[in-house]
């Protein structure tokens, strides 16, 4: 898997540098003078000053309730999705709430670069397990897929003794999806004794691929790699590997995306190399999203991918740089544990704890009820999987036991493992 999807990734990173800064000036050159509000949120910049990163980080980063208030201000989409990308096209909601257009054309979240590096190819079918339902991730690498002449069968979350039943009949040389659905589809073809050694190659998103379930997958014959990508800016970043199938270090940024790495809670950039909230600038002519803070911790690597691509590597995901986290592919906020303690008034705190069990995320929320409560898990339970839309068990604590560190959601998951 050493060949390149085009001529681009294996540009010099100087002249990649500059034509993308020059695209990043014609973009804003026209964005911003049909949307006032992208113009006001970056205080109103001569788009010809930015001439390099240094003036890019004069700029403000935009971050989730930055961007949900503008939409609330302004819905849908606060007044940043260009009017021409909305016409005969398709909107997403996603947690929290926050509305996201399609972009403009074939593969308009850049996912076929990173499908490609993962070694699918024109002809593959694919077995693609993300949601298609009001969130974008299904169609991300749907589009991706197939504007690189993949057959792609819809398949979507969930219902999986029918998943299987389908990939047993259509044979799919290659799985999309969250990392830790694969392994449920397998074992459940293992237990109906149905056949699925046709898959022998998966791109996966919306979760960690921990190192034991990536060696799990080689065991069986399956290779797989990742890519980082967001409802908002599309595939951000991705894996490659080499002859042998090993995943190289890293993971390369995506063309025509600008990285940086800005100490949390700042608009300010860290040296190469230093733990950061990752923060990207989209050259998305239909919602051209500039410092916009994804929130989640990253690094910048030294050097080139040994695959040949040149562009700048990231180290992948790293945790939140907030409290909001990513639990089977879906974001948890504070905000929702907040909606929960509020259905129930007998709740005085709660700490919402993301571990593992086995391959799978898990949840448990730890309450401790107000004096003279009788709190019952049952009922909070119910609410937690009504709020969240995710499965999680309530554990009751005494009165007292949670630290008392203004931490909501702890991630207790171990990344390394």
């Amino acid at each position: 898997m050493t060949s390149h999807f085009d001529d681009r990734e294996t540009r010099a990173p100087e002249f990649r540098e500059s034509e993308t800064f020059d695209a990043l000036r014609a973009l804003l050159e026209r964005s911003l003078k049909r949307l006032p509000a992208l113009d006001s949120w970056l205080g109103h910049p001569d788009p010809a000053s930015l001439t390099g990163r240094a003036a890019l980080a004069a700029l403000p980063v935009l971050r989730k309730p930055d961007l949900m208030e503008m939409q609330a201000g302004n819905p849908p989409f606060g007044g940043l999705a260009d009017p021409e990308a909305l016409r005969g096209n398709r909107v997403f909601l996603s947690p929290g709430p926050v509305w996201e257009p399609q972009g403009l054309g074939a593969d308009p979240w850049s996912a076929a670069r990173a499908l490609f590096a993962a070694g699918f190819r024109a002809g593959d079918i694919i077995h693609n397990s993300l949601a298609y339902h009001m969130t974008p991730g299904g169609f991300i690498l749907d589009e991706g897929a197939r504007a690189l002449g993949c057959l792609v069968f819809p398949a979507g979350a969930g219902n999986t003794e029918a998943q299987v039943d389908a990939a047993a009949r259509l044979k799919p040389t290659g799985y999309t999806g969250t990392p830790d659905y694969l392994k449920i589809i397998l074992e459940k073809a293992d237990e109906l004794g149905r056949d699925l050694t046709s898959i022998k190659r998966a791109l996966v998103s919306g979760g960690a691929l921990f190192p034991s379930l990536r060696q799990a997958y080689a065991d069986r014959g399956v290779a797989v790699l990742q890519c980082y990508a967001t409802a908002d800016l599309g595939v951000i970043a991705y894996e490659s590997a080499g002859a042998d199938g090993a995943p190289h270090p890293g993971m390369i940024v995506n063309e025509d995306m600008i990285v940086e790495i800005v100490r949390p809670g700042t608009n300010q950039p860290v040296p190469d190399g230093e733990v950061g909230e990752l923060v990207v600038t989209t050259l998305n002519p239909a919602y051209p999203l500039v410092r916009f803070g994804t929130g989640d911790l990253s690094a910048i690597l030294p050097g080139a991918s040994p695959c040949g691509r040149t562009g700048p590597r990231i180290q992948g995901w790293m945790g939140r740089a907030d409290q909001r986290t990513k639990v089977k592919g879906m974001f948890v906020d504070p905000k929702q544990v907040s909606e929960v303690l509020k259905a129930h008034p007998g709740i005085a705190r709660a700490r919402l704890v993301v571990s593992r069990s086995g391959d799978a995320d898990v949840m448990r929320l730890i309450v401790e009820p107000t004096p003279g409560a009788a709190l019952e898990p049952a009922p909070i339970e119910a609410t937690l999987s009504a709020v969240l839309k995710l499965r999680g068990t309530v554990e009751i604590a005494a009165p007292g036991s949670l630290p008392n560190d203004g931490k909501v959601i702890a991630d207790e998951r171990d990344y390394s493992a």
